[in-house]
């Protein structure tokens, strides 16, 4: 388990935990070499093994796409402790936190995050990149109303072999596209329904 003022990568300090998944620990942390504050999504210790590839194409996914809507990546790195990925520390709170604070939002407000949402997609899905599990808690909005897609710790390549055995699921059941559902192939569309 990490605490805060552990050291990463011989520079990046563990500050506080932001959020637990299904991989890992997201952190909020500071870059002791560029001074600046970043996220860093730690992989879990108790089977690192069975996670690390899985963890390196997250790496990779994110890497190979680019836009303002998609956190950026900065940095992949592996030390005697863990796995991890450093990002851009997005300033917002997840979608469903928005929701569960405030309720319904707005129709102008679902719309935007909506149309922003289904733009980042699309430059995810023009580089061959399938998320696989879009849901609220995985789209941060920002003050300003700006949402980025996270969290591409399931996504695959289009064409490649998904990293899933077969006639096992992976994603959110109440999110999932129904060829998700039956173990098939996500594509494009599946981020999309």
């Amino acid at each position: 388990m990490h605490q805060s003022g552990s050291v990463l990568g011989g520079r990046y300090e563990l500050n506080e935990p932001i959020a637990l998944g299904g991989m890992g620990e997201v952190w909020s942390a500071t870059d002791t070499v560029l001074r600046r504050v970043v996220a860093v999504k730690v992989l879990r210790t108790d089977n690192p093994a069975a996670l690390a590839s899985r963890f390196r194409d997250e790496a990779r996914h994110m890497a190979a796409v680019s836009h303002a809507g998609i956190a950026h990546i900065h940095d992949y790195g592996e030390d005697d402790t863990s796995a991890f990925l450093v990002m851009e520390l997005v300033p917002g709170e997840p979608l469903s936190k928005v929701l569960a604070d405030r309720g319904r939002v707005p129709v102008s407000d679902a719309l935007s995050y909506l149309a922003q949402t289904a733009d980042a997609l699309s430059a995810a899905h023009a580089v061959g990149v399938v998320h696989r599990d879009i849901k609220p808690c995985n789209l941060m909005v920002m003050p300003d109303g700006t949402v980025k897609v996270t969290d591409f710790g399931i996504a695959r390549a289009v064409g490649s072999d998904a990293m899933t055995a077969v006639g096992k699921v992976s994603g959110t059941p109440q999110y999932m596209s129904p060829e998700q559902a039956t173990g098939g192939t996500a594509t494009p569309l599946s981020d999309i329904y």
